[in-house]
């Protein structure tokens, strides 16, 4: 077995006054450092080395995300602005905080339209992709366009006019629409002053124009476009003066007391019915709006006016990434790559495999197919008797949830733990959890009050006279699209003690047992946040007395304020920290006297940075975890997550050299996080060749 790393010792004299430690300026604001990260994926659209199409896909997703943002952070700043919840370590009061967001995500958009005007949507005309505005059609794409409206559009529209008896209508979120002023008398002899369309979301917001129509193979029009040009034909007899699309983008969190249901399920489904029609955060309007139908609108949504962003643009810019997929120009998109068949694993024999050694899978470059194999080939083993597994993200029409189905079917016990909380994919995991459980599958929703965040499968196989624990733990989702797009790092391992380590945790998940000390596996809510404190004040207490100390951490976000606070004191007393953080990273590094020795970055590239990598140095004996959790409060306080050690000594070594140290290296795709909050791209030295994390990756492993 492999050796135990010694027990972690804590510094026993506190090098700092721990009340200082807790000034506001140490810290950066998370909200705030979460935009920042969309200004990094603005910057990859901006970048003329990266293929045209990309390029767009990157405007898209900076777009989806702050859509998000507004859904989820400033729907959580609204909140504790309302219930008085305790400020975060940065002490910035949530209504000073709200002005602070609007004024940096104005410049986000404004840079967002600016880019899209001026420089992408001219390449795309350039490279024969055109996306057509209303005063550049000719007479005969404007009557196809109109046909198509009147046969294809219209008929699905119900336009309201707004008057005592129509009252202003239930706006549904993210929704394209169009207010109409209107001029004249209806059928009725009602004056027209204001009406709404809305788009119903079975209208595809981006149309092509059929070539031997409009002349060029790749040209396309907005809805929106059509929307707004054709709408008198849903006003017969009176004049329209004006149409302005808009949309309004409202809080999608998902609030549901636990303690107060008697099923989740019937109270996340409920929850779900109203989610499209919960509190506005944001209006986007036309930039042609007039102010007082503008005033209009939010009153209506009851917005404050900086909540008015004025767009000179589609209002719904992200659904231009149909496009992508629409055209068909390998040329203007990446180079596509095949993930390796892992060179040590047979897919066919993958139990002997696994049994002769762990199995170290580092995707999208190892293929996923290895996972799905696994669960395939325990779905029809006949010696296999139970599959246990967590599904946080599946996606849709997954192989891997037929495996599972044809598992139960088979008479093999299965059992999966749903999270049926995972943001924005509840629904699927309802519809999940129906079709699971009519196969037979045994579905488990988690604990009350916590997230079932955790990435880990059991297989229990009889081999012999004894039973044998297969195990795979991962850092990210069991979702095979996810899995060539996403960053993450897999481990099978038929380890004795991490296969009860991993069967203690299911024990935990499905039935109602006390807590227990597990061999190897970190655990939150209760052993993975006093584990990283204790490891890193071993690394101070190493420092102090003078001997090599360093962490490096690799992981989506940083906010826990104890963690954080630990970091510091292990900086002051001269531990060297490297931190790899893709997102918000709430830690100032850099502040004289306090973080002088901790260096943040940030990876943005081809692939989502999804993995989290934990690595201490132990005077020597370096220990090396890979973790479904990030250094969040929620990760470590409210969820329940895995951290699994690399035992390993050639796998850990090659997780140092992949994740950590390969990042480190990168002077093409990093930016560094500067003392005062911005972020800076790192350039190569003049003595540097141009290098790449990710494409070095690429290159290496997926020859």
């Amino acid at each position: 077995m492999p050796r135990r790393p010694r027990s972690d010792r804590a510094s026993p004299v506190p090098a700092t006054n721990p009340d200082t430690l807790h000034d506001p300026a140490l810290y950066i604001n998370r909200e705030l450092s979460q935009l920042e990260f969309n200004f990094r994926v603005m910057a990859q659209a901006m970048d003329e080395s990266v293929p045209l199409l990309e390029r767009l896909r990157y405007l898209c997703i900076s777009c989806t995300n702050l859509d998000e943002f507004f859904e989820i952070r400033v729907a959580g700043v609204l909140h504790m602005q309302e219930f008085g919840t305790p400020l975060p370590p940065d002490g910035i009061p949530p209504s000073a905080l709200l002005k602070l967001i609007h004024e940096r995500a104005g410049t986000l958009v404004e840079q967002q339209y600016r880019y899209w005007r001026e420089v992408l949507r001219p390449a795309l005309a350039d490279a024969g992709i055109r996306i057509l505005s209303p005063e550049t059609w000719n007479a005969r794409q404007k009557r196809w366009l109109k046909q198509h409206f009147n046969s294809d559009i219209l008929p699905v529209l119900s336009p309201l006019g707004l008057d005592p008896a129509h009252p202003f209508p239930r706006i549904l979120n993210k929704s394209l629409n169009v207010v109409v002023v209107l001029q004249g008398k209806d059928a009725f002899g009602r004056a027209g002053k204001m009406a709404i369309v809305r788009a119903p979301r079975s209208l595809p917001r981006i149309i092509q124009l059929p070539p031997n129509v409009s002349g060029g193979e790749h040209d396309f029009v907005l809805l929106s476009a059509v929307l707004s040009s054709f709408v008198d034909e849903l006003f017969p007899g009176m004049q329209v003066k004006g149409a302005y699309q808009f949309r309004v983008t409202r809080n999608s969190e998902l609030l549901v007391d636990e303690d107060e249901v008697e099923n989740i399920a019937d109270a996340v489904q409920d929850e779900l019915r109203g989610r499209g029609f919960a509190r506005a955060m944001r209006l986007e309007i036309a930039d042609s709006c007039p102010k007082p139908i503008i005033n209009t609108l939010l009153e209506n949504f009851d917005l404050p006016p900086n909540a008015v962003y004025r767009i000179n643009g589609p209002v719904n810019l992200n659904r231009v990434t149909a496009i992508y997929d629409l055209v068909d120009l390998p040329d203007l998109k990446f180079l596509p790559f095949k993930p390796r068949k892992h060179p040590d694993v047979e897919e066919e024999q993958l139990f002997d495999t696994i049994r002769a050694g762990d199995v170290l899978l580092h995707h999208p470059f190892d293929s996923f197919n290895a996972v799905v194999s696994l669960v395939k080939q325990a779905s029809r083993d006949p010696d296999v008797l139970a599959i246990k597994q967590t599904l946080y993200r599946a996606g849709k029409d997954s192989v891997l949830v037929q495996h599972l189905v044809e598992a139960a079917r088979s008479g093999k016990d299965v059992t999966v733990v749903i999270e049926l909380r995972a943001r924005f994919d509840e629904e699927a995991n309802l519809g999940l959890a129906d079709q699971l459980q009519e196969a037979g599958v045994q579905v488990v929703y988690g604990v009350v009050g916590y997230k079932t965040h955790a990435k880990m499968m059991l297989i229990v196989r009889r081999e012999g006279r004894k039973l044998q624990r297969y195990v795979h733990l991962g850092t990210g989702n069991y979702h095979t699209g996810t899995a060539r797009l996403y960053t993450d790092i897999g481990l099978m391992t038929a380890n004795p003690e991490i296969g009860e380590d991993v069967h203690r945790m299911f024990q935990q998940l499905s039935g109602l047992v006390p807590s227990f000390k597990l061999s190897w596996l970190l655990q939150s809510p209760f052993t993975l946040h006093a584990a990283l404190l204790a490891k890193t004040a071993r690394e101070t207490a190493l420092a102090r007395e003078g001997r090599p100390a360093r962490i490096i951490a690799k992981m989506n976000a940083l906010n826990e304020p104890q963690v954080m606070r630990a970091l510091l004191e292990a900086s002051q007393a001269g531990v060297q920290i490297d931190l790899i953080v893709r997102g918000a990273c709430s830690l100032r590094p850099g502040v004289p006297g306090f973080s002088d020795n901790i260096r943040v970055r940030s990876i943005v590239g081809r692939f989502l940075e999804h993995s989290r990598v934990y690595w201490f140095g132990n005077d020597g004996q370096p220990e090396i975890y890979c973790s479904s959790a990030d250094w969040l409060e929620r990760n470590l306080l409210r969820r329940i997550e895995t951290c699994f050690p690399i035992l390993d000594p050639s796998l850990a070594q090659r997780v140092y050299d992949e994740e950590l140290a390969n990042y480190l290296a990168d002077n093409t795709q990093a930016w560094q996080l500067n003392s005062d909050g911005s972020y800076e791209r790192i350039q190569p030295g003049e003595d540097q060749m141009p290098y790449s994390a990710q494409n070095g990756l690429l290159a290496s492993l997926c020859r």
